[in-house]
């Protein structure tokens, strides 16, 4: 068996991906439903005046998708929050009875720690999901669950529950019912389907590196895919892989963006299958017109056997999550560089 720059097996077979511990992680987050329904209990019987989903980077991705998921559905005060902009700007609105919600996987990071500070001096609650037990987050949290990825997942969870309790959700339990028994494997089966375009993709993305390393790759979004395409774009391209990269909404798009799509540039649209997909497919329809060097992901060419196509809206994200993990492991062999390096993040202080 040959043995790739990385140090993986043969890389014609899917890169870092294994298939028990990926549908054991996805199953694992469904399993929390109970300690979910039980804190959101706690919380909506104490009542609030407002949630909000708090992060920074990806985390912050994670909470405009969950606010994106609520707001034409919900009349809940549900806000979106960037852990920075409040320690510094703050929230007239934000109260002694406001709730946040947040995620992190280190439970130390600096904007994360000031940010639940400050909402415990004004007197506010903190649920926080935390991968890392016995953290500094996790041991301020006034609740806490850990339980390691699936952040997008978890906060969609939450949402859901919410807006059950507050009748805007009267199939939920046919829903958690789908998501449950058809959710990890189709996810784990978008991951192996999308295996051979996603290297194909690597490689031209690779090649178009070397040729023009300073031009930047811009991706698109809308709905609950721009959270997606925001993390793909700052989190996994530019701060994992190095990789030049720039984030736009669709409904932004025609707004300034689209005077520098020229023939060369690279563009990758993503198109979801929420309220908003219709500001995507008018990039799709676009870019034809002027770009020989796009590429568009749409989550709607992946099967997700026994969830409902009114339901495919709420997981489409993360079918595209799926989609790009297997890109980002691709890419990782075809540039030859570890995920794991950092220029500058958490190497020192600044």
């Amino acid at each position: 068996m040959t043995t790739d720059r990385s140090g993986n097996n043969d890389p014609a077979e899917l890169r870092n991906f294994n298939e028990e511990e990926l549908f054991a992680g996805i199953s694992g987050a469904l399993a929390l439903r109970p300690k979910i329904e039980q804190i959101v209990d706690e919380i909506w019987n104490s009542g609030f005046d407002g949630i909000y989903f708090t992060g920074i980077g990806g985390t912050y991705a994670s909470a405009m998708q969950a606010e994106v998921y609520m707001r034409g559905r919900s009349g809940l005060p549900v806000y979106a929050e960037n852990a920075a902009e409040f320690i510094t700007t703050g929230r007239k609105r934000f109260t002694s009875r406001s709730i946040v919600i947040c995620s992190s996987v280190s439970g130390t990071t600096k904007e994360m720690l000031a940010m639940a500070e400050k909402a415990h001096t004004l007197g506010a609650r903190i649920f926080a999901f935390v991968d890392t037990p016995a953290t500094p987050l996790a041991e301020t949290a006034d609740w806490v669950i850990s339980y390691p990825q699936n952040e997008q997942l978890k906060f969609y969870m939450t949402c859901s529950y919410l807006m059950y309790l507050n009748h805007e959700f009267d199939d939920y339990s046919e829903y958690c019912r789908q998501m449950e028994q058809y959710l990890a494997e189709g996810l784990v089966n978008v991951e192996k389907e999308s295996d051979a375009w996603a290297r194909a993709y690597a490689e031209k993305t690779a090649a178009d590196l070397k040729q023009n390393p300073d031009m930047p790759h811009y991706f698109i979004a809308s709905g609950n895919q721009y959270g997606a395409a925001y993390s793909c774009a700052m989190c996994y391209w530019a701060e994992q892989l190095w990789i030049k990269s720039i984030c736009v909404s669709a409904q932004e798009f025609f707004h300034g963006m689209l005077e520098i799509i020229t023939g060369n540039v690279p563009v990758t649209l993503f198109v979801g299958e929420d309220e908003q997909r219709p500001l995507a497919e008018r990039v799709a329809r676009f870019l034809p017109r002027v770009s020989e060097n796009y590429v568009i992901i749409d989550t709607r060419d992946y099967a997700m056997t026994g969830i409902d196509e009114k339901y495919r809206g709420t997981v489409s994200h993360l079918i595209m999550r799926s989609v790009m993990n297997r890109v980002d492991a691709w890419l990782e062999y075809e540039l030859d560089h570890s995920r794991s390096i950092r220029r500058y993040y958490r190497r020192f202080d600044y």
